[in-house]
């Protein structure tokens, strides 16, 4: 149990005074952009990579897909291995993991070898937000705090989210003018910074108990086999997914054998990687995956999809086309942080939802011969809806995740995240197939515009969100996390201590 200790006690410990100091969260703030920047710059490097590498610019497409795929399952990997051997250590080993991503893709000579590069990226990159979550879950409950510390969400949004849509201007200047290496090279001098940074101010991990930490010991805490099962079955569904609307059968067939019995087991299991017990009773944490995964998919629809639907049906060039979204970029990271101060959950979330549907129907009143003020307009009302959506549901995961499992509900949020983004794709793939028209666009839009009616059901419809801002501003204490089961909470500690 921990005992809540004075400001004095939590500000000594660190070199601002405070329990969030500077130290401690600009590595956590470098390390939350690197795996949305390296998701969104890649968009403007494909064509120049099939250029000089001599292949279908269709076939690059993998080089987006494998950062997604490797994240999807890193994510809550890197969660459940931060909260069982530390969240510096895991940290620390995702910015090595990308260093030598940026340094094989860099060197690259064909596309096997950037895949790979992406691939170590992805991984790479998957640890520094759920590490995050564990750091500040721990530091806020050393400094006894109640509330969820707004101000530093706010910074990991920031750093998270806003990155997104500043990742293709970004791409566009850097590849335009030193050429598509640099969109890996990049990744070397930050990670670099992040590096020296994160050993320098990250508060170092517990020592490890080399009795109870030897492999055997560590592969069941973590539930080795729940976490190769869970990799199994999310890559066979990311591959079906990614093949609609043609049928895949044999990724489908594989999924369904990998998921049965790893389903099984974890539900049989006494602490679980994917605690589908535990899902299913916290109503709350579920409809925060499910929120994350539409209104993501609402916003990579049009990072790229309307980037696609510019260049080819608009005229525009790569370089214009990015600068066309860095509005939603600004707006989001402007209104992160003050919004994140307040720690409300509802009002975010239902002007996300309400603004994901104007824009969506924004995005039907475009056409090919429409100005430039009307794209950036939709840009700017999407980049509302990419900051509420972000502080309304991370702030949310922050309440609702049992605090022995953030860095795995952490995980999971961002993978339910990535499934939105790959579904954007598939989405992108589906109305543009005969071509990027006017009316694959407005398709676009009308299934936005529904996905955008969903999440506003989620949110107006869920109780619990109202009555966590109620208690707010009533000043009553809001329960950071559901109760759990007593047996099982004193299986898993007895675990953690074997």
């Amino acid at each position: 149990m921990n005992t809540p200790v004075s400001q004095g006690d939590a500000s000594a410990r660190d070199p601002e005074h405070k329990p969030f100091g500077w130290t401690l969260t600009t590595p956590l703030y470098v390390g939350a952009a690197l795996n949305p920047v390296n998701s969104s710059i890649i968009a403007t490097a494909l064509v120049p990579i099939a250029t000089e590498l001599n292949v279908a610019v269709g076939a690059t497409a993998v080089l987006v897909s494998s950062l997604y795929l490797a994240s999807a399952v890193a994510q809550p990997t890197a969660g459940k291995l931060a909260e069982v051997l530390g969240a510096r250590r895991v940290f620390l080993t995702g910015i090595v993991l990308v260093l030598l991503g940026g340094v094989v893709g860099g060197l690259g000579q064909n596309l096997a070898m950037l895949t790979v590069a992406r691939v170590l990226i992805g991984i790479g990159t998957s640890a520094a937000f759920p590490c995050a979550m564990v750091l500040i879950r721990r530091r806020a409950q050393d400094a006894g705090l109640d509330a969820p510390p707004g101000g530093v969400l706010g910074g990991i949004a920031i750093a998270g989210m806003a990155t997104i849509a500043v990742g293709p201007p970004i791409g566009g200047l850097l590849v335009g003018a030193a050429g598509w290496r640099w969109a890996f090279l990049i990744n070397i001098p930050v990670t670099a910074i992040a590096l020296v940074m994160a050993l320098r101010w990250l508060p170092k991990d517990p020592p490890l108990d080399r009795e109870h930490n030897g492999f055997r010991q560590v592969a069941d805490r973590i539930d080795l086999p729940g976490i190769l099962g869970f990799a199994a079955y999310m890559t066979a569904l990311v591959v079906f997914l990614m093949g609609l609307p043609r049928i895949e059968w044999i990724p489908l067939i594989v999924f369904v054998v990998a998921a049965v019995p790893t389903v099984w087991w974890e539900l049989h299991k006494a602490a679980p990687f994917f605690d589908f017990r535990g899902l299913a009773a916290n109503g709350a944490l579920a409809r925060t995956y499910l929120r994350q995964a539409l209104t993501l998919l609402g916003i990579y629809s049009v990072m790229y999809g309307m980037t696609q639907w510019m260049e080819a049906a608009h005229g525009l060039s790569t370089v214009a086309s990015g600068l066309m979204l860095l509005p939603m970029g600004t707006v989001s990271a402007l209104l992160s942080r003050p919004l994140a101060s307040r720690n409300l959950v509802r009002g975010p979330l239902v002007t996300a939802a309400v603004t994901m549907l104007l824009g969506s129907l924004g995005i039907l009143l475009l056409t090919s011969h429409s100005p430039a003020v009307a794209i950036v307009l939709v840009s700017l009302i999407f980049g509302v809806t990419s900051a509420t959506t972000t502080i309304g549901n991370q702030t949310a995961l922050y309440r609702a995740a049992p605090p022995d499992q953030i860095g795995t509900a952490s995980g999971l949020f961002r993978t339910f995240g990535y499934l939105g983004t790959i579904i954007s794709a598939v989405l992108g793939s589906i109305v543009f197939r005969s071509g990027v028209t006017d009316h694959g666009l407005h398709s676009l839009g009308l299934v936005l515009a529904a996905a955008g009616a969903a999440v506003l059901l989620l949110t107006v419809l869920d109780r619990q969100l109202m009555r966590r801002d109620t208690n707010r501003e009533t000043g009553t204490p809001n329960q950071t996390a559901p109760p759990t089961n007593t047996a099982r909470t004193a299986i898993t500690r007895k675990e953690n201590h074997a």
